[in-house]
């Protein structure tokens, strides 16, 4: 069975219950929510500047709250899988003191996006955070929570609504505050989300251009491994590095404007395991450009061979999959009217992702349950729309 997925309202509500318990007097004033995101195929090509093809989810995170007269910040999280403690409350940063990450680890991204604000300064305020994606899932929580943090600043102190610009913000907070040098992606889609669509999104030109997902005949599994991973670790760095070291080889700004031929050409000059990276993420960028057409087409068994492809080299070429992950993947695509599968998100643990037929959701779910070593959890999604304010 797939999993009960708390739905807005009820965020909005878990959300206003926990901020009039905590701060007394009235309700919060502002209510918004940023979405979790799924990327169909195109993995570890964003900072690489190639192509990705995610959709934002109906998994959200909500913030509400309201602005205050002083000059501090007062942040509560309902979420129960986080870290302790779970208010926390800072000064607003200014010159000689901006704001510095610390323990617990998820006001990092909050702490972020306030120093990262495009309209300073930030008025001082209070909020409380609900969220239905899954913390360290590969679905993107923190991208989540940093959009829906400047989306709520937003309604506080007004910047002047370039979204792409806000997106940038949202990545910064991420690399300054929480450590991980991300690219554009999932800030990008939790801002920019469509729904009934995905976004091939050009990580080089922060192009995006949606493809649309609406086939009632469709359904996109996600099954979350419940094995978590930490990308604060060195496994994210080290594979961004390798990545730059095998463009610097190339004679390339970045490995988006590297063929394979040049790749083997420059064989000799790397280490077998820069090799390997590169060439996954030189497949991947093209994978996922033969990937949004064939979507656009309707050619479903082509997009699902290139999932599997990707997975494939994820695995093998980019090592970041899992013992649990490829056990998943191998499930799904024992079972007819399957199309394909594969990890999503950064690997080590989280989701993978399958496209199917509708009518082979249940008996994909099942299989998958024999099948995996682990209890697995299942969301059937849509593609959903982005960044909102919420009426209270």
């Amino acid at each position: 069975m797939a999993s009960p997925v708390p739905s807005v309202s009820e965020l909005v509500a878990e959300a206003c219950r926990v901020f009039e318990q905590s701060f007394g007097g009235d309700g919060p004033e502002v209510a918004v929510c940023a979405p979790g995101r799924v990327n169909l195929i195109g993995e570890h090509t964003d900072y690489n500047q190639g192509f990705v093809l995610p959709m934002a989810l109906p998994l959200v995170t909500v913030i509400v709250g309201s602005a205050t007269s002083g000059q501090s910040i007062s942040i509560i999280t309902a979420a129960k899988d986080v870290e302790e403690p779970r208010r926390v409350d800072f000064d607003l940063p200014n010159d000689k003191a901006p704001l510095s990450p610390g323990k617990p680890s998820w006001a990092n991204y909050v702490k972020g996006v306030v120093q990262h604000y495009r309209a300073p300064p930030v008025p001082g305020f209070r909020a409380v955070i609900a969220s239905s994606v899954p913390v360290g899932g590969g679905l993107s929580s923190s991208a989540s929570l940093e959009v829906a943090m400047y989306t709520f600043i937003q309604q506080l102190k007004p910047d002047d609504g370039d979204t792409v610009a806000k997106a940038v913000a949202c990545q910064k907070a991420e690399h300054t505050h929480a450590g991980v040098p991300c690219g554009i992606m999932d800030q990008f889609v939790s801002v920019l989300g469509r729904e009934a669509h995905a976004l091939l999104i050009d990580c080089r030109s922060l192009e995006a251009t949606p493809v649309p997902l609406s086939d009632p005949e469709l359904v996109i599994l996600i099954s979350n491994s419940n094995v978590k991973h930490s990308l604060t670790g060195s496994e994210y760095p080290s594979r961004r590095k390798q990545c730059e070291e095998a463009a610097a080889i190339l004679g390339k700004a970045s490995l988006r404007d590297a063929t394979l031929k040049d790749l083997e050409d420059a064989k000799s000059q790397m280490d077998g395991e820069t090799y390997r990276r590169a060439c996954h993420v030189i497949e991947e960028i093209a994978r996922t450009a033969q990937a949004a057409e064939a979507l656009k087409k309707g050619a479903y068994t082509e997009f699902g061979r290139l999932m599997v492809e990707s997975h494939t080299s994820l695995r093998d070429l980019y090592e970041v999959s899992c013992k649990e992950l490829d056990e998943l993947v191998s499930a799904a695509m024992e079972v007819e009217g399957v199309f394909g599968s594969r990890m999503t998100g950064g690997g080590f643990g989280g989701c993978t992702v399958t496209l199917l037929q509708a009518g082979a959701v249940d008996r994909t779910m099942n299989h998958i349950q024999e099948q995996y070593s682990g209890t697995p959890t299942f969301y059937i999604t849509t593609p959903s729309q982005g960044a909102r304010v919420l009426s209270l």
